[in-house]
């Protein structure tokens, strides 16, 4: 393959224009059957879980770290370094992927602290991967739109030595320098609203600031201790990081609109699955974004049948792996084809609850919705001719009824979670609605939902809106 011929991975090329002529820009993803009250019980958060499994990690990098002060400069340090190292560039990479999600924690300031600390750990300016990642979500590996295909074809055996080594950590600098020096990121403003920059030019100056003082600490010292411990580890430690993301979705397919084809579940040892934060659930992961790391096991569970058949082993996945990306050395085209079982296409229009009736009935531009079986906190998905809506129970007498889908992309608001009857989440990139209101609340929802006027049926047993009554609500 010529350069002249080569893929054109950039957000600002020809391949971008592609994929949104193409329909794979924000598309209507493929996700399999599962029960809505067993969904719902597997997206719900906890704080206790995940603040344990926080302080093992914290416990381990802080004593990791004393080790290797009170060892060095003995060569004894080497190895607690190498162990520091793997737990803040590698381990950190879970911690910063989980808590940007806002699922790991039920308490949400938890989760940004925790994910700015691991930004940084990273050279992850905070607010740039935010939207790198959600678009990561809404476009994963289509070429053009997402930001975050590590191995793109054909991967040299010298860009494989140059990721597992931590050099590659050093590229995020020159980016990070322009963003703190005022500028700005053509890659980066392809996908990130104008809004956000003064954050990401405050966040870059941090960067600088603190590696800064890092620096000077190694020269009044007179050791090179303080960049070994903050910094450094983001190159040196950087090996584990690849060494599971590697398994996510290397040697699979591009641009389609299946999880399935596109992602790889691999069976780990529980040591693994407490370093990872079991990512290796990953097509279970990307399918359900909306469910915490520690429910992604039984997640697994209930959609097996819907996936194929998951890597048995880690040495397993690189076998295949490595092939693929060998194969795309000669033939750039070559990728994996797994097959997959076929499910059948959900039918959700007038369904029956108990025996009781259809869940929807329109008379014009009346709608009547059952509200039989629906608890506070629960959403219902609606579909009235080629229309779509969800009705929310958010009091024992409170409804609400909004557009069904998401206005950032193709995913249905009924398939996610309701917070603290307050807010929805998208099942598809975890953005966020105020259900009363319809305003959004969390990136990379913009645009307000629509919402409809709700009364209540003299029967106690339906809800009544009007299509033709909508609002968009800004507060």
């Amino acid at each position: 393959m010529t350069a002249t011929d080569a893929t054109d991975y950039s957000l600002t090329g020809a391949s971008s224009r592609t994929a949104i002529e193409e329909g794979l820009a924000e598309g209507a993803w493929f996700r399999p059957p599962i029960d809505p009250d067993r969904l719902a019980a597997l997206q719900q958060r906890t704080n206790g879980r995940a603040a344990v499994e926080l302080a093992l990690w914290l416990t381990f990098l802080a004593g990791s770290a004393a080790l290797a002060i009170a060892l060095w400069p003995s060569p004894l340090a080497l190895p607690a370094l190498l162990v520091y190292g793997g737990l803040y560039g590698g381990s950190a990479d879970a911690r910063w992927h989980e808590m940007g999600h806002n699922t790991a924690f039920k308490t949400q300031w938890v989760n940004d602290v925790v994910y700015r600390l691991s930004s940084f750990m990273l050279w992850r300016e905070a607010t740039v991967w935010r939207w790198s990642h959600d678009r990561h979500h809404t476009d994963t590996i289509v070429v053009g739109r997402d930001m975050e295909i590590a191995f793109q074809r054909p991967t040299s055996r010298r860009q494989l030595v140059k990721t597992f080594s931590g050099v590659g950590a050093l590229s995020f600098w020159p980016r990070i320098l322009r963003h703190a020096g005022g500028g700005r990121d053509r890659e980066v403003a392809a996908f990130m609203p104008e809004s956000e920059w003064p954050a990401v030019h405050r966040e870059a100056r941090q960067y600088v600031a603190i590696q800064g003082l890092v620096i000077i600490a190694c020269f009044m010292l007179w050791t090179p201790l303080p960049l070994l411990l903050v910094g450094l580890p983001t190159v040196y430690g950087m090996w584990l990081m690849v060494f599971f993301g590697i398994t996510q979705h290397a040697g699979l397919q591009e641009n389609v609109l299946d999880h399935r084809l596109n992602t790889r579940t691999v069976y780990m040892n529980p040591v693994f699955r407490f370093l990872y934060l079991n990512m290796n659930y990953h097509i279970e992961h990307h399918m359900f974004p909306t469910v915490p790391y520690y429910n992604l096991p039984a997640l697994h569970a209930e959609v097996k049948p819907f996936l194929p058949e998951p890597v048995p082993n880690t040495m397993a996945a690189y076998r295949e792996l490595l092939g693929a990306m060998s194969a795309q050395r000669t033939d750039p085209a070559f990728e994996l084809n797994r097959p997959v079982p076929e499910v059948p296409t959900a039918e959700h229009q007038r369904i029956s609850i108990a025996g009781n009736g259809p869940v929807v009935t329109r008379e014009g531009d009346v709608v009547w919705a059952s509200t039989l079986g629906l608890d506070v906190g629960r959403v219902r998905r609606l579909d009235v001719g080629s229309s779509s809506f969800a009705l929310f129970r958010l009091g024992k007498d409170e409804y609400v009824v909004t557009d069904g889908f998401c206005t950032h992309g193709q995913a249905h608001l009924a398939d996610g979670v309701v917070l603290d009857c307050e807010l929805i989440e998208c099942p598809k990139h975890n953005g966020q609605f105020d259900i009363r209101s319809g305003a959004p609340k969390r990136r990379p929802v913009s645009a307000p939902l629509k919402t409809y006027p709700v009364e209540l049926g003299s029967d106690g047993r339906s809800a009544r809106f009007s299509v033709g009554d909508s609002s968009q609500n800004l507060r």
